[in-house]
Parts: C-alpha cells; structure tokens; sequence
C-alpha cells in the first residue's frame, strides 16, 4: 500500500499519559537536544479556563512541558473525602489532550518533590496563589541553575468557586 492510501496513526490523549521512567527518558532526550524543561503540577479537578492558560504561560517558558497529576488519594489528602470529582487517569487525560502540554505523569506521594528531583527540570512553574519560598521544589531546581516562576492568576477561576455554585 502507497503513503498517500495508508490512514494516519490514531491520535490519543491516553498515550501522553506517561510512566515516571518514560517522562526522564523523554526529559534527558529533549535537555540534550538543547530544549528547556518545565515542570508544573496540581490535581487540576474540574478543568478550567485558569488552568488552561496556567498551561499555556507555563509552555510560553521553555520548550516543552510536563504536568504532574495529583493521583486521587493525595488529592483526598489535600482537598478533602468528597474529593476528586474527576478520577486522575480522566484528568490527566484531558490535559495530555492540551496542545501546550507535553507529557503528563500521574504522581501518589504527598508533595512532587520526588518527581521534581528525578525529572530535574530547567523551569518550576507553579500558579500565583503559591509563595515563591512556598514552592515545593524551588531550592532543588535553583541548585541545578533552574529557575522557579510564579505564573499569573485569571481572577475569579478556581475549582472550589464552580464546586460551591454547582452544590448552590
């Protein structure tokens, strides 16, 4: 069969979803093809507009970018029992889907240090409602000569707001 009749590779969210190894290997690939890493994450439940554009400035910083998923129990741990409204594998899909997103890892432990230290990013982005001195991962990715950026906030957009008037 000629190029032109063979039907094009499917395209899936799903396989941007990544294994930890997977995300280094790809990370190293790209860091020594000259390209700068960033590194974000959250649990990102009910996607919205502000993180998309969290998103969009986070990619606007270097070449390629990762997003850590909080997986469910860690966000129970941080948000509460009656929550994640979106299992972690459905949101970590949603935002493999994202054009500026890279690759998406889904991560358990209690804080992404863990994942920041293996992956050794060139770039910490975190949204602006975190402190710079409350990053988790800032004094590791300045050690490396990384830089940590507080991105700007969209006023008005946060999960617990649409939670709160979806309840009302």
């Amino acid at each position: 069969m000629s190029n032109a009749n063979r039907k094009p590779a499917l395209v899936t969210a799903r396989k941007q979803v990544l294994a930890r190894d997977v995300v280094v290997k790809k990370i190293r690939a790209a860091q020594r093809a000259g390209e700068s890493v960033v590194f974000t994450n959250g649990c990102f439940d009910l996607l919205h507009v502000g993180h998309l554009r969290s998103f969009e400035q986070a990619r606007n910083l270097g070449d390629r970018l990762v997003v850590a998923v909080n997986s469910d129990a860690s966000v129970r741990k941080l948000k509460g029992a009656n929550r994640p409204i979106v299992p972690a594998r459905q949101r970590a899909e949603m935002i493999a889907a994202l054009s500026c997103v890279d690759w998406v890892v889904v991560f358990g432990s209690a804080t992404p240090l863990p994942l920041i230290k293996q992956f050794r990013p060139d770039i910490l982005a975190k949204g602006g409602d975190w402190a710079l001195d409350a990053i988790v991962g800032g004094p590791e990715v300045t050690s490396w000569g990384g830089r940590v950026v507080r991105l700007r906030e969209v006023p008005g957009v946060r999960t617990s707001t649409l939670i709160d008037r979806l309840r009302r």
